[in-house]
């Protein structure tokens, strides 16, 4: 055990998976939220998910429990004070994300550690909303974060060797496999990740090849899991399109910059999976194409 107590700010997708794989590994875990019935959402699904583990014999129904045991809601900052280290999971919006730094570096004791989950900021913009800047941290897990195994462990320009290998140590801690960043928007994989997903669209838009077609060649040609249009549903269409307008600020190069096909999808509201449809419609048993993409 690298910390006694855990904070996790966000109760989101994200947060509660992070909170849930910390509590799995034996921490005590704060989460919290601005409000109750995001609190109550985040936990009520994570249940759900975890009873059907357990159901699928996946997870020991003890092991749940032991779980559920050490996690705790609260609205207020301040049951975070005496946590070794809060990851925070908020919206990716830099003025929310440092008016959360600035808090809790007021609020906590010098010795608190502070990460970010933040997928395409730069850790330093945070940081410097404090006056630890030396311990402060990126730490991005991956969706869905009690399966995937990757932690990009991000280290600024200030955060200390100290910090970063208490950050190491903690991923290790979690049963995860942490790789080492430096501070640079998209980091390890979504720096090589994000361009992938965006020309692949605009193979779509220039008519190379259909949606099924250009899935069917990444996954058989090159062995991918899934191709670049299922995973981008399943990433989720908005949340690429902030990313890659992030790295587009942050570079300045056309490799990131969102296409026309992807904004008009956001727009309509065709996010992916979760909102039913995105370059596939989901309401049926098996996803189709949908149609009014191209």
């Amino acid at each position: 055990m690298v910390f006694r107590k855990i904070g996790v700010l966000g109760c989101g997708l994200m947060g509660s998976r992070i909170a849930q794989v910390s509590a799995a590994a034996g921490y005590e875990v704060w989460v919290r939220e601005v409000e109750q019935r995001f609190l109550d959402k985040g936990f009520d699904t994570l249940k759900k998910s975890m009873n059907r583990e357990v159901e699928k014999g996946k997870l020991k129904s003890e092991d749940m429990e032991r779980t559920l045991a050490r996690l705790h809601g609260t609205l207020h900052l301040e049951d975070l004070k005496d946590c070794g280290l809060i990851i925070e999971a908020a919206v990716e919006d830099i003025q929310i994300k440092r008016d959360l730094f600035s808090a809790l570096d007021r609020l906590c004791g010098p010795e608190t550690i502070l990460a970010s989950n933040t997928s395409s900021l730069t850790v330093i913009e945070m940081a410097a909303a404090t006056q630890r800047a030396d311990r402060v941290v990126g730490l991005h897990f991956f969706n869905p974060a009690h399966v995937m195994k990757l932690v990009e462990v991000v280290q600024t320009i200030a955060t200390s060797a100290e910090t970063f290998g208490k950050a190491f140590d903690f991923v290790r801690s979690i049963d995860k496999v942490p790789i080492a960043a430096k501070d640079r928007s998209g980091f390890i994989v979504n720096l090589l990740l994000v361009p992938y997903l965006l020309d692949a669209i605009r193979a779509l838009e220039s008519g190379l090849a259909s949606i099924e077609d250009i899935d069917t060649g990444m996954k058989l040609g090159c062995g991918y899991p899934m191709g670049p249009f299922t995973l981008l549903d399943f990433v989720g269409l908005d949340t690429t399109y902030r990313i890659a307008n992030i790295m587009y600020e942050e570079y300045r190069e056309g490799k990131y910059a969102p296409p026309p096909l992807l904004r008009k999808m956001v727009l309509a509201g065709y996010y992916g999976t979760k909102s039913g449809k995105g370059f596939y419609d989901y309401a049926g048993e098996k996803p189709v194409v949908n149609k009014m993409v191209i």
